[in-house]
């Protein structure tokens, strides 16, 4: 199967497209580096992938990509850390959704010419911002209040934009919401501002990168965002590409929409007592707590039984074992920064 994904130099894409390679998959990649700068992949030389550097909102170029492919995964989107929701509240959802409709105007005129078989859309839990029965099921962004961010209010939109062009050109789809991702590859954002927590500057994107660099950099005591009882399920990036390649290769997967995360719920609190032992072992470990962003959710945890039922999928990477792969390579980070 050849594939086109956009926003192939991101986070989870740095996963997923090792995941769709290493499973004899055709891929296209597309991006812009805008979000991280230009960055090199293990797989850049692979003889089935081929990277194209160009802008996800470019219809012609998009179109021609997509002529080729038999499904493309619209993963393309601007997104940065929390900051992001508050200083680019406009952008967010502009830009964002010139992407969307861009992508989606290049799948459905390959789908009308009879190539495209599908186009998968890489959403967010954030859709659940709102949510309010936990554990949350497929199907709850619909009867729950709006979204308050920007970020999830446009990801919701993207799950409009599937099912929309699903009713008026008859393109199949799947809709697929990562929890949490946990693992390597990923930097701050170009466009994140520098935000103290105490000595440290945050590394927004991710709570936990935040808590390791801060860790490694000798805070003490620790700086976390609340008082720590915020609860997320922490899920390891290969695991997620793992699901979503399920969810491309499944034909019980075409017009419906998963959560992808693992069943295990962790408090802020508990990931970092866990990051503490194992960079300062059992020294005492002391919190400061910082006001919390507007935005900061207070409670997300997923019902994952549907994605375990149809497509087989379970997240089995335990926190542990994520923290042993992202430790190291976060200090490997700071060291060559140091060097710099």
């Amino acid at each position: 199967m050849r594939i086109l994904v956009t926003g192939a130099a991101g986070f989870i894409s740095g996963y997923l497209v090792d995941e769709l390679l290493s499973h004899g998959h055709e891929v296209v990649g597309i991006d812009n580096f805008s979000k991280y700068g230009r960055v090199a992949k293990s797989y850049d030389h692979h003889p089935a992938y081929r990277f194209v550097e160009g802008d996800a909102k470019d219809v012609a170029l998009l179109t021609e990509l997509a002529a080729d492919a038999d499904q493309v995964l619209a993963a393309a989107a601007m997104i940065g850390g929390i900051s992001y929701f508050h200083e680019f509240a406009y952008d967010l959802l502009a830009e964002n959704e010139r992407i969307l409709a861009s992508t989606f105007d290049a799948a459905i005129e390959s789908h009308r010419s009879g190539r495209l078989k599908r186009i998968v859309v890489l959403s967010s839990s954030m859709v659940y911002e709102s949510a309010t029965v936990f554990p949350t099921p497929e199907g709850a962004q619909l009867t729950s209040p709006p979204p308050i961010s920007t970020y999830g209010f446009q990801k919701l939109a993207s799950e409009y934009f599937a099912k929309r062009a699903h009713e008026q050109f008859g393109l199949p789809y799947t809709i697929l919401r990562p929890f949490n991702c946990v693992g390597i590859g990923e930097r701050r954002a170009l466009r994140d501002s520098a935000v103290m927590s105490g000595n440290v500057k945050l590394a927004l994107s991710h709570v936990v990168p935040d808590l390791v660099n801060k860790v490694l950099q000798g805070q003490d005591p620790l700086h976390i965002l609340g008082d720590g009882t915020q609860v997320r399920h922490y899920t390891y990036g290969g695991d997620l590409a793992r699901g979503i390649r399920m969810a491309m290769e499944s034909a019980e997967a075409i017009n419906d929409d998963f959560n992808l995360s693992t069943a295990q719920q962790t408090t802020v609190t508990a990931l970092a007592a866990t990051i503490w032992r194992k960079i300062n072992g059992d020294r005492p470990l002391r919190f400061v707590h910082d006001e919390p962003f507007t935005h900061d959710v207070r409670l997300r945890a997923p019902d994952v039984s549907k994605a375990r039922r149809v497509l087989g999928f379970e997240a089995t990477t335990t926190l542990d074992e994520m923290l042993d792969e992202v430790i190291p390579w976060i200090r490997s980070e700071l060291e060559a920064g140091a060097r710099a």
